[in-house]
């Protein structure tokens, strides 16, 4: 054969040769698979029953056919990959997993690497430009069934953030349940809970998020930021690129937002372990506590929703100010009102001020028109020439200051002549009367309460079973008008036929209003309905209507709450229930409730209970 034909396969040959993978000694390929940087890499935990499963639920991901259950395997399979043929461009596997193969060529020293152009992922990198990170906690928001809880997601800065003032330049690192359609609340909830979603992640302009969450769903913004290097940043942000369309099965309460998130910090700063501290539910607020216990949080910045500005700027107000704040956003040309002009200027620069802001609040999420447009315009050439003082929100408690959101619950109390010892543990989160420190006032969120009690005698019952209880107490004023509202369901004991109790299952909810009472006191009463199977009743299920009124006060001893409720069913049955609960705040994860009820029903004799009840919030 002649040479010139030879030629190219020994070429070939050389090139196989000078770059095929090396082979590493057996050891060092098992001590590198078990390195926590490279479990973390693949996202991986151990198995119920032994051995390793990943978390990412996309076989996309994984090189290796057994990659998702056997971490060798995949660095076996990730390590030949790196070496192949430059020629696949942007479809290299150095240009799909950066981030693997940066920490490959460093534990390896890897100096006959293939040198792919990987284009189009310098240019991204280049676009984010990561240098520091920022955690962001948009408070939670009851109305929305994925965020009743709070949220998390990181913000990628750049070199130039404080200089510059470049924060609307920067991106927002978030993972979220991927939603093809329109599922309803209640199906959205049951997939949620079920992992009926999958989560991915997304890196997006960060304005477009900072409108979303404080503009649209009229939301505080803490931003956490985070003592990470740029390096540290820039080795989170490669992650993020081996993640892009990979999914995972996303549930709310523990593979959710934050879950992943602190995923991420993890490859971000190799050594910290915040996953372990969630194997059960990964609340929000939980997750930014372990953040900043782990110390990676340098400062805090909040953020105040337009829903919390406006109110700032119109608490000074009187009511016949508040009224002109009213009117001017409904008809600019007021403003030339001889009545209006003859308010002192101060006061005029107040109600202006407000009023534009109620403008922009009642614009929020719908088309912008010419006569809003122009509204907004005339009052704020108004505001130019009268400008009000420099608006001042007050700054509340942090978030993750709160008590912790598991909570032991250990009573011992009186029905009647009979005492008991109760027994409780709830899964998440807060109700009306629990330590308020970090929570606003009137509002509730309970997930899987389990209450057992124990009779004089050794008698043992399931007292309650409570799935979710969801309460927003929102005051009403002259400016917002708020809905409140309440929901659960579960099962508990009701007063039978024979005086007995009879445990039942349940839905209700119900519907009205708040309104302050003073600075840590509100009101409120709604309207309610209840659909129930108890085996007194002859109906598969029975229903009723009634109401749910009482008074809630934050004192120097915790909070107290006075309540009266009723419940009229279809079939001639009537319950009603007067409670009182005083909560004394022990220290922040430990609280002292005394509860005195009065139960009424047409088919008893009425019935009292006090019990006093220790509250330990324990994650």
């Amino acid at each position: 054969m002649p040479l010139k034909r030879i030629f190219p396969y020994l070429a070939l040959c050389i090139w196989i040769t000078a770059h095929a993978a090396p082979q590493i000694p057996a050891e060092r390929l098992q001590t590198l698979a078990s390195d926590p940087y490279w479990i973390a890499l693949g996202h991986y935990e151990t198995g119920k029953l032994g051995g390793w499963r990943s978390y990412v639920d996309d076989p996309d991901f994984f090189l290796a056919g057994d990659g998702p259950s056997n971490p060798e395997a995949e660095l076996r399979a990730t390590l030949e990959a790196i070496y192949a043929p430059a020629g696949q461009g942007d479809k290299h596997p150095q240009c799909t997993y950066p981030a693997r193969t940066r920490w490959l060529r460093e534990q390896l020293q890897l100096s006959d690497l293939p040198q792919p152009a990987c284009s189009e992922f310098k240019t991204w990198y280049a676009d984010v430009n990561p240098h520091s990170t920022v955690l962001v906690f948009p408070a939670a928001y009851l109305n929305s069934p994925s965020s009743m809880f709070g949220h998390t997601l990181l913000r990628i800065d750049q070199p130039d953030i404080h200089e510059n003032n470049t924060v609307m330049l920067s991106y927002a690192l978030n993972f979220g349940a991927f939603i093809e359609g329109a599922d309803n609340s209640i199906l959205y909830a049951w997939k949620g809970l079920m992992g009926g979603y999958p989560g991915l992640f997304a890196l997006v302009p960060y304005r477009d998020k900072l409108k979303e969450y404080s503009r649209l769903e009229n939301r505080d913004l803490w931003e956490y930021r985070l003592n990470l290097t740029p390096e540290e940043t820039g080795r989170m942000v490669e992650h993020v690129w081996e993640l892009k369309q990979i999914r995972f099965d996303y549930y709310f309460f523990d593979e959710n937002c934050s879950y992943r998130l602190l995923e991420l910090l993890e490859i971000a700063r190799p050594g910290i372990e915040l996953t372990d501290q969630f194997p059960v539910t990964a609340i929000p607020t939980d997750t930014v506590r372990a953040v900043k216990k782990a110390g990676l949080v340098e400062s805090i910045d909040y953020r105040p929703s337009r829903e919390k500005e406006l109110l700032a700027r119109a608490e000074p107000l009187d009511d016949a100010e508040q009224q002109w704040v009213l009117q001017l956003a409904d008809d600019e040309k007021l403003l030339d009102d001889p009545t209006f002009l003859a308010l002192p200027a101060p006061r005029r620069a107040l109600v202006q001020d407000a009023a534009f802001r109620l403008v922009r609040y009642r614009s929020t999420g719908e088309d912008r028109t010419s006569e809003i447009a122009n509204r907004s315009f005339k009052l704020l050439q108004g505001i130019n020439r009268n400008p009000p003082p420099e608006l001042e929100v007050e700054r509340p408690g942090l978030p993750e200051e709160g008590h912790q959101s598991r909570t032991w619950q250990l009573g011992a109390g009186i029905r009647e002549d009979r005492a008991f010892a109760e027994y409780g543990l709830r899964m998440a989160y807060h109700d009306l009367n629990d330590n308020l420190s970090g929570f606003p006032l009137g509002a509730q969120i309970e997930i899987l309460q389990l209450k057992l009690r124990q009779y004089e005698g050794n008698h043992w019952q399931l007292q309650r079973l409570d799935f979710a209880t969801i309460r927003s107490l929102t005051p009403r004023g002259e400016l917002l008008k708020p809905l409140s509202w309440q929901v659960a369901g579960g099962l508990e004991r009701v007063l039978g036929e024979d005086g007995d109790e009879r445990l039942v299952s349940h839905l209700n909810g119900g519907v009205g209003g708040s309104w302050n009472l003073g600075e840590d006191a509100l009101g409120f009463a709604l309207a309610t309905a209840r659909i129930e199977h108890n085996e007194d009743f002859a109906p598969f299920v029975a229903t009723a209507a009634g109401f749910n009124t009482g008074l809630l006060w934050h004192n120097a001893l915790g909070t107290t709450s006075l309540e009266a409720a009723g419940d009229y069913f279809h079939n001639g049955e009537i319950r009603r229930r007067l409670s009182l609960n005083q909560q004394w705040e022990v220290s922040r994860d430990l609280g002292l409730r005394l509860t005195a009820q009065r139960e009424f029903s047409q088919r008893a004799a009425p019935v009292n209970e006090v019990m006093l009840e220790l509250k330990w919030y324990h994650y």
